[in-house]
């Protein structure tokens, strides 16, 4: 019941904000000296209705999927949704507007560059919001780049853990190049790394479509990779989800431990008993945390001097950058032709020298602000290996709330969940 009180709650404020986008004029009206009366005009409410749109939709759809995970717990329900989120978001969208994306124009907004859009502001909060209440639904049947994922996986294998956990840090990398890139003025790179955009869009690069395309076939034996190994958004709600209120249980009762739920999931979101492992004391508890806190200065300041000491190579994803280092490599007669953008620099009014001073200063304001990256890097594999070294006890299988996309493959494994299934259906 508390579940179906905080769902039209959490719809409601979506539509509240929705409504705080008013359209207006564009340009000033023109003035007339002949008499004529500019005729009134009626601006629709709001602005853009198709995003407005959309952020109805979303909302809806989100909270469809927590509903067909937590209540019904019904994976044909969740699969349903999953092919209609890919259809609409996906394809008839275009993959835009997208929450993976949006945290480039969030970024902006923190920093002070652009004013965040009401209808991408939204597409941000909402899963993020949705994943602190119910885990990630989101990434269940609603984003259509795991929709995408999800639809090909056809016999996904699990991959060991230790492989899992190392390629898990990647989406970390990702999401402090994504704001670095930002900061520095270097574009959006998750809109320009889309690998599944050309597919809804039908038109990309070759590189794009032959990287969506190895993409979507390591996701026939590999579930999700993008999701699991890339995905800066899911960072951001796999925090939220670490402490959601409600999330999706391996099975409505006691567990077994029949086994069968590890051998259903294919993305390494469930962690296994460990009956074996005598708990911890409370001395050697403080010890270790002792240890972790002493040590994660020192990782954080690593990487930060790695971040400073790699900020050359990092200011190479500046356009300015790689147009200087281009102009410098044509006349070394290190390449042979010209670019479109070399061509374009070559017929315009700036000098090879102001060319090679901007980059200097792009590279100088890249220092710091690699600095920082290196630094987040650092406090996260700190976090990993505190969260490693203080792991407790484990008598039952249990979903790894972080991990989980609540993707609902294991419900139809659980025994427990068949009979309960077979007794409804008795009683109806």
């Amino acid at each position: 019941m508390k579940l179906l009180k905080i769902l039209p709650l959490v719809f409601a404020a979506v539509v509240a904000v929705g409504g705080l986008a008013w359209a207006e004029f564009r340009f000033p009206m023109p003035e007339f000296e002949s008499g004529y009366e500019y005729p009134e005009m009626h601006t629709p409410f709001p602005g853009r209705t198709n995003d407005l749109w959309d952020v109805v939709l979303l909302a809806a759809a989100l909270g469809l999927a927590a509903w067909f995970v937590l209540k019904r717990r019904s994976r044909p329900a969740v699969l349903g949704l999953t092919i209609c989120s890919l259809a609409y978001f996906g394809f008839w969208r275009e993959g835009c507007v997208c929450p993976v994306g949006s945290i480039q124009n969030v970024t902006e907004g923190i920093l002070g560059l652009e004013v965040v859009p009401v209808a991408v502001l939204c597409f941000f909060l909402l899963p993020l919001i949705f994943a602190l209440f119910f885990g990630r639904v989101f990434c269940a049947a609603v984003c259509p780049l795991g929709a995408l994922q999800e639809v090909v996986a056809v016999r996904p294998v699990v991959l060991p853990r230790a492989v899992d956990r190392v390629l898990g840090l990647v989406p970390y990398l990702y999401l402090g190049l994504t704001i670095l890139a930002v900061a520095t003025g270097s574009g959006y790179l998750i809109c320009q790394y889309d690998p599944f955009v050309g597919f809804f869009r039908l038109g990309a690069s070759l590189n794009m479509f032959l990287a969506g395309g190895v993409l979507l076939v390591t996701g026939l034996f590999i579930g999700r990779p993008y999701c699991r190994f890339l995905c800066p958004y899911g960072v951001l709600l796999g925090w939220m989800s670490r402490f959601s209120k409600w999330h999706a249980s391996i099975t409505p009762r006691e567990c077994i431990q029949c086994r069968l739920c590890e051998d259903a999931c294919p993305y390494g979101a469930i962690n296994v008993p460990t009956p074996d492992k005598a708990p911890l004391t409370a001395k050697e508890g403080a010890r270790k945390l002792g240890v972790m806190l002493a040590l994660a200065p020192l990782i954080v300041a690593l990487g930060g001097l790695t971040g400073l000491l790699s900020h050359t190579m990092l200011a190479r994803i500046h356009p300015t950058v790689q147009l200087a280092q281009r102009i410098a490599g044509e006349e070394a007669g290190l390449y042979e032709g010209m670019t479109i953008e070399s061509e374009a620099f070559r017929a315009g009014a700036q000098t090879r020298e102001e060319l090679y001073a901007e980059a200097h200063a792009v590279r100088a304001d890249f220092k710091w602000k690699s600095a920082l990256f290196g630094a987040f890097l650092g406090l996260v594999v700190a976090v990993m290996l505190a969260g490693l070294s203080m792991a407790g006890r484990r008598d039952d299988y249990e979903t790894d709330r972080q991990a989980c996309v609540s993707c609902t493959r294991c419900f139809p494994y659980c025994p427990v969940e068949k009979d309960d299934v077979a007794v409804a259906e008795q009683k109806t």
